[in-house]
C-alpha cells in the first residue's frame, strides 16, 4: 500500500477545510450508476432507468457525489470511454476532488449486477472459489496483481471484493465468491489477493474491499441476506471468531476498505440487528479490537429501497433489525456504528437532515470524509485525476494482453480437481457425446456426435444443482437450496453412463452431492470453477497435470448438511470428498 507523502496529507487537510457541509454528505455516498452502451453517460430520467437511477450529471455537480458504484459495463473500451466522461465531468465541480469508481468482481464467469460484473472483456479467470483450489499463494496473487492492472487501466479504483466469508453453511448461494471453507486457507488465500490489488505504485493498484464482516457464511438455512429469508447469520456452533480470521488476515495485510454483511446475528453478545448499525461490531471489533483504520461502506441500500420503475419491481431497504426506523434514523446510527460511506444511495439530503436532526454531528462526518480523501491520495487522484487510466483505443494495452490471457489461463488450470477416475484417450476418430462443450473446440480433439448412441465417450459439464425461482427475478440469479440433482436429472444421466463410458464435469459454484454420480457408474469427474472448454480437455486427455484440490468438502447428501451447523466448518457428517481432495493427472510438460 503507497503511504502518504506530507504534501499529501497537507492537501487532505485543506480540502476538509473547503469543503461546504452538502459535499462533505455527498462525499459519504456510494452511488449505484449506469452508462449508456457505447460509454457516454447515462442522463435520462429515472423513470426511464430500469434501475432508478439518477442522472450521472446531476449526480457528481448538483448531489456532489464522491463515490460510484457501477451497475453495468457493456465492453472495457465502453468503460474506458465512460470514466473519460466521469473525469471531465468532475473537473467542472467547485474544488475538483476525483470521483473514485467501484466494481464488484470483473474477471470470473458471474454476471449478476447485485455481486458481478463479469463478461465486458476483461481477462477471464475463475469465480473467486477456484483461486482457493489453486492453493499457490503466489499464483493468487499475481493474478490480483494482473486484474488491478486492467481495472487501473478502465478507470476502475476500488474492487468491492474479497468476501472473506467462509463457506461454512454449503446451501449459500454467495460460495463461489468466497475463498473456501477453511478459516486459514482463505486467511492465506485474502492475504495473497490483498496483497496483489494493492502492491502497485499509486497509478497501478486497486484499492480491496473485504467483505461481509464480520463474515457472512453462516447464513440460517443457506438463505441469503439480500432477502429477508436470509435476514440472520446463526451461531449453533459457537464459531462466531472462527469467520474472523480472513478478516484479520486482510487487515495485517493492508486492506483499504470493509464492508459489513447486512445479515443480523443471532446466538451471540451482539444486537439482532444488520451489523452495519452495530457499535459493538463496527467501532468495538473492527476499529478498536482488530485495529482497522480505513473506510468502512455499507452495503447497498440499507438505507433506502429501490425502486425499478421499468421492471415493476419494488426492493425493500435490507435494514435487517431495523426497518421500523426512518431512513435518517438509520443513517444516524450508522455513523454512530463507525462506518463511513453509505452503499447504493445517492440522496446527499438524508445525511443533511441526519445533521439538522442532532442524529449525527458535522466533526463526526469529518473524520469519514477524512478517510474518503486518504484513499483518493493513496491512489494518487488528488494529484492526477487520470491517474493510471488509459484512453479508450488504446486499452487493449492494458487489457487481456498476450502475457495477462496467458496467466488467466495458467490460473483457470491450476484450479481444476480432478475428484474421481482416471484421464481418458481421445483421438480425432473417437466418437464424443457432450453436453455444455463448444462443438468447434470439441472438434480439435475427438468426432463430436449428437447422441449417446453413437458415441464411444459421452462427457457432460454440468451445474452444480439448486433450486429453480422464477425467471427474471432476483431470487433467480441467486442459486440457493438443496445440492443435489433432481431423481429425472440422475435418472437421464444414467441412462447414458449405460451405454457409454461417462465423464462428467462440474461447476461448483457450491458444493454439489456427487454420490447419485457415482452410483450411476461416472467414469470420471471433475470439478471445476470457471474454466474455458480447451483447457478441460487438456485435463481430461492427461495432455495437462491436474493440481487443483477442494476448498470446501463435498457433502454425502444433503440431509447431511440439512443437519450441520451452519457456522461450523467440516460439520456435515462423512462427507464424500475432503477439503484438500485432488487426484494428480497428466504429465507436466505441457503447463
Amino acid at each position: 500500500m503507497v503511504h502518504l507523502t506530507e504534501t499529501s496529507r497537507t492537501r487532505i487537510s485543506t480540502l476538509l477545510k473547503e469543503m461546504t457541509l452538502p459535499e462533505k454528505a455527498g462525499a459519504l455516498l456510494a452511488a449505484r450508476v449506469t452508462m449508456n452502451p457505447d460509454g457516454t453517460l447515462w442522463e435520462g430520467t429515472e423513470d426511464q432507468s430500469p434501475f432508478g437511477f439518477v442522472p450521472t450529471s446531476e449526480m457528481i455537480l448538483d448531489r456532489h457525489i464522491g463515490h460510484l458504484g457501477l451497475m453495468n459495463m457493456p465492453n472495457v473500451e465502453a468503460l474506458a470511454r465512460w470514466s473519460e466522461h466521469i473525469r471531465f465531468l468532475t473537473a467542472q465541480t467547485r474544488l475538483k476532488i476525483p470521483v473514485t469508481i467501484g466494481s464488484d468482481p470483473t474477471h470470473g464467469r458471474t454476471r449478476n449486477a447485485q455481486i458481478g460484473q463479469s463478461g465486458a472483456g476483461f481477462s477471464t479467470i475463475t469465480e473467486p472459489i477456484g483461486l482457493a483450489a489453486i492453493w499457490d499463494p503466489q499464483l493468487v496473487e499475481d493474478v490480483a496483481r494482473m486484474m488491478a492492472s486492467e481495472l487501473r487501466g478502465a478507470g476502475v479504483h476500488i474492487a468491492v471484493h474479497p468476501m472473506a466469508d467462509l463457506a461454512t453453511e454449503p446451501r449459500w448461494a454467495r460460495v463461489a465468491g468466497t475463498f473456501g471453507e477453511d478459516p486459514h486457507h482463505a486467511a492465506e488465500t485474502t492475504r495473497a489477493f490483498v496483497r496483489g490489488l494493492q502492491s502497485g505504485g499509486a497509478h497501478e493498484l486497486v484499492l480491496a474491499t473485504a467483505k461481509h464482516f464480520p463474515g457472512g457464511g453462516p447464513q440460517r438455512d443457506g438463505n441469503d441476506a439480500h432477502f429477508e429469508r436470509g435476514a440472520h447469520t446463526v451461531y449453533p456452533g459457537g464459531r462466531f471468531e472462527d469467520h474472523l480470521i480472513p478478516f484479520a488476515a486482510a487487515i495485517e495485510e493492508g486492506v483499504a476498505m470493509m464492508m459489513p454483511g447486512y445479515a443480523a446475528p443471532r446466538g451471540t453478545e451482539h444486537e439482532e440487528v444488520g451489523f452495519a448499525f452495530q457499535r459493538s461490531i463496527i467501532t468495538d471489533l473492527l476499529r478498536e479490537r482488530m485495529g482497522f483504520d480505513g473506510v468502512i461502506v455499507t452495503d447497498f441500500n440499507i438505507v433506502t429501497g429501490m425502486h425499478l420503475p421499468r421492471l415493476g419491481v419494488e426492493l425493500p431497504v435490507r435494514a435487517w433489525g431495523h426497518l421500523n426506523l426512518e431512513p435518517v434514523e438509520r443513517v444516524g446510527r450508522l455513523f454512530d456504528a463507525g462506518v463511513d460511506q453509505l452503499g447504493g444511495e445517492s440522496d446527499p439530503e438524508l445525511i443533511l437532515e441526519a445533521v439538522r436532526r442532532g442524529f449525527v454531528t458535522e466533526e463526526r462526518l469529518n473524520e469519514s470524509v477524512r478517510r474518503v480523501l486518504t484513499d483518493k491520495a493513496r491512489l494518487g487522484l488528488l494529484d492526477d485525476p487520470g491517474a493510471g487510466t488509459v484512453v479508450a483505443d488504446k486499452i487493449h494495452d492494458r487489457v487481456r494482453t498476450e502475457s495477462n490471457l496467458a496467466l488467466a489461463q495458467r490460473a483457470q488450470r491450476a484450479s481444476i480437481v480432478a475428484i474421481h477416475g482416471s484421464p481418458i484417450s481421445l483421438t480425432p476418430s473417437t466418437k464424443v457425446y457432450s453436453e455444455g462443450l463448444d462443438l468447434g473446440v470439441l472438434g480439435e480433439y475427438a468426432t463430436p456426435v449428437a447422441t449417446p448412441e453413437k458415441a464411444d465417450i459421452a462427457i457432460l459439464r454440468l451445474a452444480a444443482p439448486y433450486l429453480k425461482k422464477p425467471a427474471g427475478t432476483l431470487d433467480a440469479a441467486f442459486h440457493e437450496g438443496t445440492l443435489e440433482f433432481a431423481s429425472d436429472e440422475i435418472k437421464r444421466i444414467r441412462e447414458i453412463a449405460q451405454q457409454v463410458p461417462t465423464i462428467v464435469d462440474i461447476f461448483l459454484e457450491r458444493a454439489a452431492v456427487l454420490t447419485p454420480l457415482l452410483e450411476a457408474g461416472i467414469a470420471a469427474i471433475t470439478g471445476t470453477f470457471g474454466v474455458d472448454d480447451k483447457l478441460l480437455l487438456d485435463a481430461l486427455t492427461g495432455h495437462a497435470q491436474t493440481s487443483g484440490r477442494l476448498p470446501f468438502d463435498l457433502p454425502r447428501s444433503n440431509a447431511a448438511v440439512m443437519k450441520s451447523r451452519e457456522d461450523v466448518p467440516f460439520d456435515t457428517e462423512d462427507p464424500l470428498y475432503r477439503f484438500g481432495h485432488g487426484l494428480t493427472w497428466g504429465n507436466t510438460t505441457e503447463q
